[in-house]
């Protein structure tokens, strides 16, 4: 006998473990911080482009593996709670969670809250939310999925691994 998996209401949910780490390794560590991709803001750490204040990460900042790790953490709180309010009543599975946070992540929460995955999550459209996520494919105007680019080509592969599990999470 199979079980039955049954979404959660979002309020309920919060990054796992595995998620966090999945996240830390597609954000790698950069003890200084950078502009990952032409158009980009400076990033540091794991991926954070601010600090918890919400002060920007400038480009003479440096930061340790240790303070990055807490700042990391702690900004994904502060997102998991906003996540959760732009999804009043919905509900996912932990790894459609995770994927999305992922995303919210990688793009903002201004283009989580805009973004049509969203609007078709609280519509109940499971499938066309993880199909949504193929749409954000371009860095600084530039579509990363264009074949052989060497400019932003992990934005691309990103967004295909999240499509994959999003699908297998259906």
């Amino acid at each position: 006998m199979s079980a039955v998996r049954q979404r959660i209401a979002v309020g309920m949910l919060t990054l796992s473990m595995a998620g966090f780490g999945a996240w830390k390794a597609s954000e790698g560590f950069t003890p200084v911080a950078v502009i990952p991709t032409k158009g980009d803001v400076p990033t540091i750490g794991h991926g954070s482009t601010r600090y918890e204040d919400g002060s920007p990460v400038r480009m003479d900042d440096t930061i340790t593996r240790q303070r990055a790790e807490v700042l990391a953490r702690n900004l994904n709180s502060q997102a998991e709670k906003e996540f959760a309010a732009s999804l009043p009543g919905a509900k996912l599975h932990q790894d459609e969670f995770d994927l999305y946070m992922d995303f919210v992540g990688q793009y903002g929460m201004g283009t989580w809250r805009a973004g049509s995955p969203r609007r078709d999550l609280l519509a109940g459209n499971y499938v066309q939310a993880c199909n949504d996520l193929l749409k954000y494919k371009f860095a600084a105007g530039y579509d990363c999925s264009t074949p052989g680019n060497k400019r932003c080509w992990g934005v691309w592969q990103r967004q295909l691994d999240r499509h994959a599990k999003c699908m297998a999470a259906q």
